[in-house]
């Protein structure tokens, strides 16, 4: 019982204290799990955040599971999910009270004019950064033109596209591989 509450209380204590989101806690997991409380080791922390990135879902939420199933199984996985998710879940409730309560009044829909803008900059950004690391060929021009029109003009679901443009990948790779 006591290694429980410490798990949830390790993953709670990095729910409630990181901005940023998920990529801002696995330097905090890291140093919690295996600098401090020496759950597992580097190389284990490795691999676990292997299987997080590759897994569907927020890579620290699937890290705290890894890491939580690791250490104490099922009962550990939940135990670990909660405490992370926990924090970020009470704050989105207090958040959308406040909201609803006082979502007339001009002073919140001020805030929320100015939050916008600053929304779609942070996402330019994380577009941008993404882009400066990619060897970017004209293929990906393509691909990305087709997609922005896809979603503006036809309003396909980006759900559709990133199937699509999986199985094209797929397949542009094994027309390749019979090539050689």
């Amino acid at each position: 019982m006591e290694l429980m509450f410490k798990l949830f209380m390790t993953f709670f204590k990095i729910g409630a204290f990181t901005i940023g989101g998920g990529y801002a806690m696995l330097p905090l997991i890291q140093r919690e799990v295996v600098e401090i409380h020496e759950w597992i080791t580097e190389d284990e922390f490795m691999d676990i955040l292997a299987i997080a990135e590759a897994t569907p879902g927020p890579v620290a939420i699937n890290t705290s599971t890894y890491v939580g199933y690791k250490m104490a199984g099922v009962k550990g996985s939940l135990i670990c999910t909660l405490g992370t998710i926990l924090p970020s879940f009470t704050i989105i409730l207090l958040i959308v009270k406040f909201f609803w309560q006082y979502r007339q009044n001009p002073l919140i829909e001020k805030v929320f004019l100015g939050i916008r803008p600053a929304v779609a900059a942070l996402i330019f950004s994380a577009v941008y950064k993404m882009a400066k690391h990619m060897e970017i060929k004209s293929i990906h021009m393509v691909i990305s033109g087709l997609t922005i029109l896809a979603i503006l003009l036809l309003d396909i679901s980006p759900i559709y596209i990133i199937l699509t443009a999986a199985l094209g990948s797929i397949g542009y790779f094994k027309s390749k591989e019979n090539r050689l």
